[in-house]
């Protein structure tokens, strides 16, 4: 829904989820995300969850349990390997992401993989081309992309409303404990890629391409990077001004300044939420949004995945393998400069 004066906002082109033919889903890797997701499946989708895989027998079978999947396995292999499956949700840690979706490449299943796509461009990089050579279904679970909001702010861009973009500003930053295991350097801990991955995402989907990366680190420890600050510049000249840190909580808003206005979001932006436009000439509008954050907000992810698969096609046109693949880079330019070591 949208009021203002003056000036009407597009309605979302988001298809309920509901009407997204159902498939079979194997989850590899139980955890926080994993049973979120879940959650959408089962509350908000047709979609069907038929097994999950884990390496931990508890695990799995409490994960089962409490989602009623009717199929536990004890490997990752039997799990991408099983015939009852379409398509398999890879949300193990992010270093692991590329190999574990190219093992259910390479049983012939379909993947939606948990952002990030993989650890690095290069790694990125060779998940798309198995995907595209088996000829099967790829899509990073970048949700943002899919929610009805972004399809506003996508229309509100193609439109030109906002004139031409000079700039975006985002930041996401959360607080979290040493113990944390956003602070175990094994896993790529810090900022970069849990939290950053979204304004980086964001500065992408706005600009297309990045052609300059200016930026600056502070230390959480003497292990971890935790927090960053970076100037992304566009093929147009112009900026994305971004922060993410895991030190504080941070306002987590974004706008996107163009010649004739600015758009803001209100709260977390890559969530579900509201977005106003105000206008250089006065005018301005406000688009309310119907669903809110975990996990309803999931269950557009997989009903895009669902429809895209059930019709042949093998990316989504809204996050595309290449799009995942150049916010990666972006990543790895960033982590370059400040001098962040991942694991080999």
């Amino acid at each position: 829904m949208t009021v203002g004066q003056n000036v009407t906002l597009p309605s979302p082109r988001t298809p309920s989820p509901l009407d997204a033919p159902p498939l079979r889903w194997g989850i590899l890797g139980p955890g926080w995300i994993a049973a979120k997701f879940a959650e959408a499946l089962r509350n908000h989708t047709s979609q069907q969850i038929t097994a999950v895989g884990s390496r931990n027998a508890d695990r799995g079978e409490q994960f089962a349990a409490d989602w009623k999947i009717p199929s536990v396995h004890l490997s990752y292999e039997d799990l991408v390997g099983a015939p009852d499956i379409d398509v398999v949700y890879i949300s193990t840690p992010h270093t692991v992401h590329a190999e574990h979706a190219m093992l259910a490449l390479e049983a012939g299943k379909h993947v939606v993989v948990e952002k990030p796509l993989a650890l690095d461009g290069e790694q990125g990089r060779a998940v798309a081309q198995l995907a595209r050579a088996k000829g099967l279904f790829a899509m990073e679970a970048m949700w943002t992309a899919f929610l009805p909001k972004f399809s506003v702010i996508d229309q509100i861009l193609s439109d030109g409303l906002l004139g031409n973009i000079a700039t975006v500003l985002a930041d996401h930053g959360e607080y979290f404990e040493s113990d944390h295991r956003i602070y175990d350097p094994a896993l790529a801990g810090g900022p970069l890629l849990d939290l950053g991955s979204y304004p980086v995402y964001l500065a992408h989907k706005v600009f297309g391409r990045i052609e300059q990366v200016t930026a600056a680190g502070q230390p959480a420890n003497d292990e971890i990077n935790g927090q960053i600050s970076a100037v992304l510049q566009a093929t147009t000249g112009a900026h994305a001004v971004i922060n993410t840190t895991i030190l504080s909580d941070t306002p987590s808003t974004a706008s996107i300044c163009g010649t004739n206005g600015v758009l803001r979001t209100e709260g977390v932006f890559y969530r579900p939420g509201n977005l106003t436009v105000s206008l250089r000439d006065g005018r301005a509008a406000r688009f309310t949004d119907e669903i809110e954050g975990y996990p309803a907000g999931l269950a557009y992810e997989a009903a895009e995945a669902a429809r895209r698969i059930s019709v042949g096609d093998l990316e989504s046109p809204l996050h595309t393998l290449d799009t995942a693949v150049r916010t990666l880079d972006t990543l790895d330019e960033i982590r370059r400069q400040i001098g962040i070591v991942f694991p080999a």
